[in-house]
């Protein structure tokens, strides 16, 4: 069965905040993009040596563990809010502060190839909730953070999230 096409959100669909990181995505099928970002975050993650996972590019920054942690930790609440706005599901979702979940997370005791591994199962659900996700569905809209935002925005900010945080990883941490 083939999935219907999600399009790019049009600005009224997600607040301006979110802009940074559709505007990252590529042109293109946003589930193609999603299977395409799992196989090079994969491979890029698998690719690091075990003690990569404990730097941080400057004091009091996230470690590349918590990095990859808090990437699979925001695809999950991205997809919970997809999930509830898809159904229909108007209930008022509350926001997430990312530093909080990642000091409350045990990220440091994990390998990083546990936390790759974790992303991996992360993003497969992402993808077969959209790929089941209907065109009708993929246009609702609910409130989260105190705003209202479509499903297929949400799609879009997941794959532009992971990119944002890649970027900083090979920027600031690889590069340093």
């Amino acid at each position: 069965m083939t999935h219907p096409t999600m399009i790019r959100p049009a600005e009224t669909e997600h607040p301006p905040y979110f802009g940074r990181y559709i505007t990252l995505v590529p042109e293109g099928d946003i589930l193609e993009i999603l299977a395409r970002q799992r196989g090079a975050t994969l491979d890029l993650l698998r690719g690091l040596p075990e003690a990569t996972g404990d730097l941080r590019y400057a004091p009091g920054k996230w470690t590349v563990k918590e990095l990859v942690g808090h990437v699979s930790d925001a695809e999950r609440v991205f997809g919970y809010r997809a999930l509830r706005f898809g159904r229909n599901d108007p209930t008022p979702l509350a926001g997430f502060e990312e530093d909080d979940y990642v000091r409350d997370a045990s990220f440091n005791a994990h390998t990083l190839a546990d936390l790759a591994a974790g992303f991996a199962a992360v993003r497969d659900s992402t993808i077969f909730l959209f790929k089941q996700m209907s065109a009708e569905a993929s246009t609702r809209r609910g409130p989260a953070s105190g705003a209202e935002i479509s499903v297929r925005a949400l799609g879009y900010i997941i794959a532009g999230h992971e990119l944002h945080h890649l970027n900083v990883l090979r920027s600031r941490y690889l590069n340093a």
